[in-house]
């Protein structure tokens, strides 16, 4: 596999893959199309790795961006050790980029989700750590950091970008519900995220790494925020 290849876009034949995937999740037919999966998602997907790492680095220079499957490249495996669906592989690519606080999960980063009828972008924490998620919690009641982020909260939602789905149903024991920023107290998880409707152009050429990088550039504060409070 030639590791320094430029990002040209990905393959029609990408999205195929995973639409054949979903229809024969078994590993007779992964097995008989691991070079399809090679070819059309891997290779492609290490050199989007390589250049939009080099894109965001500009603008987050603590940014890693590593090209190895486990990495910045998920494992297109399942664990289905505690999961009723024992179907044995993931039916959707997905990348992350991330500034190392602690483990790469419990780092701020930036995502790239690709399934064959949309693309998901996203950018901050998916699920806070318990240690995370006292940190967060104090700095969204902290006169300063609070405000901080209730601006940058209002200014994704004027962009149209959503924050991730609310883990808690009530304000956690020993804050006040009745602060301005209290709604925040209820997500266990935060950043921005967008989802395409149907597959953009771009995804077949080079021009995808603006296309996400135009994106990105809404998180970043979000990401420096997250960066410092934790």
């Amino acid at each position: 596999m030639d590791n320094k290849m430029s990002f040209e876009g990905f393959h029609k034949e990408t999205l195929s893959f995973f639409k054949e995937l979903k229809a024969n999740n078994n590993k007779l037919w992964f097995d008989e199309h691991k070079a399809n999966y090679q070819e059309f998602v891997l290779k492609p997907a290490q050199a989007f790795v390589r250049d939009m790492g080099r894109l965001l680095a500009e603008e987050v220079p603590g940014i890693t961006a590593d090209d190895r499957v486990n990495k910045s490249i998920f494992r297109i495996y399942r664990d289905v050790r505690f999961s009723p669906d024992k179907t044995p592989y993931k039916t959707h690519l997905g990348i992350w980029f991330w500034e190392s606080k602690s483990e790469r999960m419990d780092s701020p980063g930036f995502y790239f989700h690709l399934e064959p009828t949309h693309i998901l972008l996203a950018g901050g924490i998916y699920m806070f750590s318990k240690e995370s998620l006292t940190r967060y919690r104090n700095a969204v009641v902290d006169e300063e950091d609070g405000m901080e982020v209730a601006d940058i909260v209002k200014e994704l939602r004027s962009k149209g970008h959503g924050l991730g789905d609310k883990k808690y149903k009530k304000t956690p024991r020993g804050f006040d519900p009745n602060h301005q920023n209290a709604e925040l107290l209820l997500y266990g998880g935060i950043g921005g995220s967008i989802t395409t409707p149907g597959i953009p152009d771009e995804f077949y050429k080079k021009e995808l790494l603006d296309y996400c990088m135009k994106v990105y550039r809404d998180y970043i504060p979000m990401h420096q925020w997250l960066m410092k409070i934790l």
